[in-house]
């Protein structure tokens, strides 16, 4: 089993739970399918936290576990 990461983002006035899509240079996509959610190694995830970290939105890490 591997551990990877999921960026759940909570938004001010948004009661679902969103999750990062895909991470590109200028912007970062957010999805509410968790099934279409980015899944990816610690760092890449915390680079991704800091690109959208601010007042209105706040994302965690959360860890997913996966067979090989």
């Amino acid at each position: 089993m591997i551990t990877k990461f999921l960026v759940k983002v909570g938004r001010a006035g948004v009661g679902k739970s969103q999750y990062v899509q895909r991470v590109r240079a200028a912007s970062v996509d957010i999805t509410s399918d968790r099934k279409l959610a980015l899944i990816m190694g610690k760092l890449t995830a915390e680079d991704a936290i800091a690109t959208i970290q601010n007042t209105r939105c706040k994302p965690e890490l959360v860890a997913v576990r996966i067979q090989e």
